[in-house]
């Protein structure tokens, strides 16, 4: 029996129901443990509890304990340096790893009115939000997806970003009005992708794992998380790393900047098909984040600001 640790979200727990399928399928017998993290209980804002490791750390010590066999995360969750007590055993194909704007009241984002309230708990997502429109009202929104999605259809903002695979995973795309580009909104480093860990000593379930690696995600996600482990600027600055295939090889985009939007150092670089190893990743991910710390990134990342105040949504 492969016990599988999951948290309690819905979109945690149908992360954890899609691998324990893959597994059965494959001859496993698989059960589900829920757990409450650091980040379920949170009540204030991510900026003030920090994110390193609160979606994480209490399904690691469940497996350190030996009271679960393999953890199904998020990868953007996942600190980029684990314990050496664990592995990533697997990375799934990816899912969509763009940002989405979801609406009720506009078709796109170039319709979001002038002052438009938009809604997201992403650093990242707020400063890239507020240097693409400046005259838009960029707010907190905290919660689960479907709590997010509640709120928008109350009229507490006119439109909030989500990540696209979340939606896709739990069928909610109906209010979904446009998918950015990541050379127009950068995601998150590792963003879409699905991380299976175990304990490093456990070859049973590593071996049993191993058939839902896929070679082409893992190569992508570990550029942005080598990227994002060189410029290791934490949860305060807001950084996005995104790599993707393209028909000659990978096109790899990373950016640093201001919460307030004002500042947003961005660079872009392409790497053909024939460098597709692990060490080719993780080299090309350090170069990356060396160019951006170049240009004038570590001055960003050692910034203490926080993003600008805002009022509560509307009622």
């Amino acid at each position: 029996m492969i016990r599988i640790g999951s948290r309690g979200s819905v979109l945690a727990r149908w992360q954890a129901e899609y691998i324990a399928a893959q597994l059965r399928e494959r001859g496993q017998e698989v059960s589900i443990e829920i757990l409450v993290t650091t980040g379920d209980r949170a009540q204030q804002a991510f900026l003030q509890v920090g994110t390193k490791g609160m979606f994480t750390k209490e399904i690691e010590e469940a497996l350190a304990e030996n009271r679960i066999d393999l953890a199904v995360h998020s990868l953007k969750d996942l600190p980029t340096e684990l314990h050496p007590a664990f592995v990533l055993a697997a990375i799934p194909q990816r899912a969509d790893a763009r940002d989405a704007l979801v609406s009720v009241r506009c078709a796109d984002f170039s319709a979001l009115p002038q002052g438009a309230v938009v809604g997201t708990s992403s650093l990242r997502r707020q400063a890239q939000l507020r240097a693409l429109r400046p005259d838009l009202d960029v707010r907190e929104l905290r919660g689960n997806v479907d709590t997010r999605l509640r709120k928008l259809q109350n009229g507490d903002y006119d439109a909030i970003v989500l990540a696209a695979a979340g939606l896709e995973r739990l069928q909610l795309t109906d209010g979904l009005r446009e998918r950015f580009s990541a050379q127009v909104m950068c995601p998150a480093a590792g963003q879409g992708a699905l991380a299976i860990e175990c304990r490093a000593g456990d070859e049973a379930t590593r071996t049993a794992v191993a058939a839902l690696d896929h070679a082409p995600t893992c190569f992508a996600v570990t550029v942005e998380r080598a990227a994002l482990a060189t410029l290791d600027g934490g949860c305060h600055v807001p950084v996005g790393v995104h790599c993707e295939a393209i028909e000659v090889g990978w096109r790899m985009t990373g950016i640093v900047a201001r919460p307030d939007g004002s500042q947003i150092l961005r660079e872009e670089m392409y790497l053909d098909g024939v460098a597709n190893t692990e060490e080719h990743a993780r080299e090309a991910g350090r170069i990356l984040a060396n160019r951006l710390l170049e240009r004038g990134a570590g001055e960003l990342l050692a910034a203490k600001e926080s993003a600008p105040a805002t009022g509560n949504p509307r009622a």
